[in-house]
């Protein structure tokens, strides 16, 4: 708490000369990602408390949903993960601030939690190896606390990586996704809206054109060659998987996603959408931000029900030399399973039945 307030003096005393509120946030959060990168209960207790109103709403994916106030989001989804990955690490490779369209200050972090998996996690058996689960997570700032707390972890990753994967395989590359190729993902200040503003503007002008297709059947319509670099990457979450290339990008997700939901775009009125730019990247989130129906083809793996659906998509993207380069994608696709009817974590016991979830006690290979 001393900490977090010595910096909230210093950026205040600053703010009138060189340092801005969204530099100020970026400040105000790194206690929050020190405290999670070196983990301990008692520590990212305080870090929370210190940075959320009491009444601050944190949003997360299923099957957490929403809780009020930090002591009741840490008690629900952080001790749990501690108790199963004892040497929990946070990793960012993204920090970015900015305001989007309405007013709101943001900052969006992108990064992966990782540890020695030796205990279960949400009937996941532990597997005694390290692992990593992709995060997005984003924060509304309102007077120097934060108010709203949204954030998607891929825990489709985790069942991955334990070889309990009760889902449709993904059609795209499952990996480790990387961090940003140029390593700059935590932007510096002062924070420079112009260019921030450009960075953002040109992922809207692209989904604009994205949601062409498929009213005007031809593809060409989408203008995928104006807007995006012909090496991009899109890091799609896990279930989906990473598509190389335009040609990746369609084949491994955009073609089966508009054959399975082809009404995309035709909601946008019900959706509000958070666009913010910092630099060469920008950052979305809607909560939800996306609401199609599941017909004709399917959608990965599950039969088309005819039933519209929400859907959760926490994003960012780099812009490189005016084209998108990198793309970093995390869909809550266990909550997309839950509206259609299907129970993934029913599907993991019963695929898991047979598993131990005993906690693991790893030998230190020193003893005889």
């Amino acid at each position: 708490m001393y900490l977090m307030e010595k910096v909230r003096l210093f950026v205040r005393r600053r703010s009138d000369l060189t340092v801005d509120r969204h530099t100020e946030h970026k400040a105000l959060i790194k206690a929050f990602r020190d405290s999670t990168y070196n983990f301990s209960e008692g520590g990212v207790r305080a870090a929370l408390k210190d940075l959320t109103t009491p009444d601050a709403l944190f949003r997360l994916c299923h099957p957490f949903e929403d809780t009020t106030g930090s002591q009741a989001f840490y008690d629900s989804a952080y001790a749990g993960l501690f108790n199963a990955w004892p040497d929990l690490e946070r990793r960012d490779y993204i920090v970015v601030a900015g305001p989007d369209e309405f007013g709101n200050d943001w900052v969006g972090c992108g990064g992966y939690y990782t540890g020695v998996f030796t205990g279960p996690w949400l009937e996941i058996p532990p597997t005694g190896h390290q692992v990593s689960m992709r995060y997005h997570e984003f924060f509304r700032f309102v007077d120097g606390k934060v108010v709203e707390y949204q954030a998607l972890w891929d825990i489709p990753e985790v069942m991955m990586q334990a070889d309990a994967w009760p889902m449709a395989p993904s059609l795209g590359r499952e990996w480790h996704v990387p961090g940003p190729a140029t390593s700059d993902g935590l932007v510096p200040g002062p924070y420079d809206s112009a260019k921030g503003a450009a960075t953002c503007q040109h992922i809207v002008d692209m989904l604009d054109h994205l949601k062409k297709h498929p009213s005007d059947p031809d593809p060409h319509s989408m203008e995928m060659g104006r807007f995006w670099h012909e090496r991009m990457s899109w890091y799609g979450p896990a279930g989906i998987g990473t598509g190389r290339g335009i040609s990746g990008f369609r084949n491994w997700h955009q073609i089966p996603f508009l054959n399975g939901m082809p009404d995309r775009g035709k909601y946008v009125d019900e959706i509000t959408y958070h666009f913010f730019g910092d630099g060469d990247y920008a950052a979305v989130t809607g909560w939800p931000d996306m609401i199609q129906t599941v017909t004709h083809d399917g959608w990965m793996g599950i039969a088309p029900a005819g039933k519209k659906i929400t859907l959760r998509s926490l994003d960012f993207w780099r812009v490189e030399n005016g084209k998108i380069r990198e793309n970093w994608v995390l869909v809550d696709l266990l909550d997309a399973y839950y509206q259609l009817g299907v129970d993934v974590f029913a599907r993991l016991r019963e695929f898991n039945k047979a598993r131990s979830m005993a906690r693991l006690n790893i030998p230190d290979g020193m003893s005889r």
